[in-house]
């Protein structure tokens, strides 16, 4: 049984299809989640005419805020579970796989693109490349949303 449970979220729906169930998961096995978001590094944001709009380091901030507060929705969906939530910067597959290894997990779980997964998924995306690289065993939730 897992004990240290890594979810990794991009903000978007479709990811966020695997909460329910690594939150059955974490509560029937008495696990740990880490709720993981990575974020690609920012630039300062400038407007057509080259005038800096943010600094890169106020875009960091930005970023960082946004993400924050969208894991700490999520934590509420682990009801009964010890929860932590963390926000790196950087190219997602191999922050997912750091973290993985950070943390201690003994599961990555992760919800896996639509579509021909197996056929176009294996070569490049996030969930593919993880699933390739981990250590630990990655669950990939297909969901049906």
């Amino acid at each position: 049984m897992a004990k240290r449970i890594l979810v990794p979220l991009d903000l978007g729906e479709r990811a966020e299809l695997v909460i329910p169930f690594a939150a059955a998961l974490a509560k029937s096995g008495g696990a740990t989640v880490r709720l993981l978001h990575v974020s690609p590094l920012p630039e300062a944001r400038v407007t057509e005419d080259h005038r800096v709009v943010a600094t890169a380091d106020q875009e960091m901030e930005r970023l960082l805020a946004k993400a924050d507060d969208y894991l700490r929705m999520r934590e509420t969906q682990f009801e009964g579970v010890p929860v932590e939530s963390l926000v790196r910067f950087g190219r997602p597959a191999p922050e997912i796989l750091v973290e993985a290894e950070t943390f201690g997990a003994d599961l990555i779980t992760m919800t896996r693109p639509e579509g021909r997964w197996l056929k176009r998924g294996l070569f490049g995306g996030v969930a593919a490349q993880v699933f390739r690289q981990s250590r630990v065993p990655v669950l990939l939730y297909r969901g049906l949303g």
